[in-house]
């Protein structure tokens, strides 16, 4: 939540004037969603995509302030964020049961797929559950929770993003090691399932980094 339409134009305009030192790299930029048409504008036909930080698990309806993602098809929205660790630590995320809302999280991966986004679920454990030796466990359970709920084939539609919530604004920063690890056992996991699935996933790290 930063920034206003000056500063986003300076930004895209920066990005835009370097975009070459980017080449056949994906690149997709999330700004807040009251900005999304002025990035939609900026970016149309430069080969970066854009998206959103969420998006609501209901289709419509009287759910004030939340954004469905047919509003997002308008926008041209490739991509949108899903779970993100700011949405579980700073508002009503973080009060549900975990299991609730690894749910919720689920169902607004199924209604992005429905309408042809493409979800990008954000995954990681808390600096409780990382010292508790739980990452695995937590990593599990939302992966588990999503096929269940999806089917595992699904996810040759979205994207993996490994966010240890310890690792983001605390200045701690997990080891390349670490992710790595971790990112062999979400494909570990989703193998158990499917195997070609698994070997055709991408998996980002979208923690802190130096």
């Amino acid at each position: 939540m930063n920034g206003t339409s000056a500063s986003h134009q300076r930004l895209l305009e920066g990005i835009l004037a370097q975009r070459e030192r980017f080449a056949g790299t994906e690149v997709a930029l999330f700004p807040p969603a009251v900005y999304l048409q002025q990035v939609q504008h900026a970016l149309t036909g430069t080969g970066i995509n854009w998206g959103t930080q969420n998006l609501s698990q209901f289709a419509s309806g009287a759910y004030t302030g939340e954004i469905s993602a047919a509003m997002l098809r308008d926008f041209d929205c490739k991509y949108v964020l899903i779970g993100h660790s700011e949405r579980r630590c700073l508002y009503a995320e973080l009060n549900l049961d975990q299991l609730v809302l690894d749910h919720i999280i689920a169902e607004k991966y199924e209604i992005a797929v429905k309408f042809g986004i493409t979800p990008i679920i954000c995954i990681g454990e808390s600096p409780e559950e990382h010292a508790l030796g739980r990452t695995e466990e937590m990593v599990a359970r939302l992966l588990d929770t999503v096929i269940a709920h999806q089917g595992v084939k699904t996810l040759q539609k979205a994207v993996l993003a490994y966010e240890p919530v310890w690792a983001i604004g605390t200045g701690k920063t997990a080891s390349p090691e670490w992710a790595q690890d971790v990112h062999a056992f979400m494909r570990q996991r989703v193998a158990k399932h499917d195997r070609e699935t698994a070997e055709m996933l991408r998996i980002l790290y979208g923690g802190s980094v130096k």
